[in-house]
């Protein structure tokens, strides 16, 4: 399973637009939350599992919101 780690790269696609890829690095992972910079701000945000990879929600969770993966 991919997990997320401090000091990497999380990355996804638009919903939208498959050419336009959003970026989050990692600053420190505490348990079941992480500490993500994306777009500029500091963000806590928890992390999620779905069996194969973990994933955030940077933005919130809604319709068309980015999810960024553990690479």
């Amino acid at each position: 399973m991919k997990t997320i780690t401090t000091g990497t790269t999380l990355k996804g696609r638009s919903i939208c637009d498959s050419e336009c890829i959003f970026s989050a690095q990692v600053i420190e992972r505490k348990g079941a939350f992480a500490k993500i910079k994306f777009q500029g701000n500091e963000k806590r945000v928890k992390i999620h599992n779905d069996g194969d990879c973990e994933f955030v929600f940077p933005d919130g969770r809604y319709s068309m919101a980015p999810i960024l993966r553990a690479a």
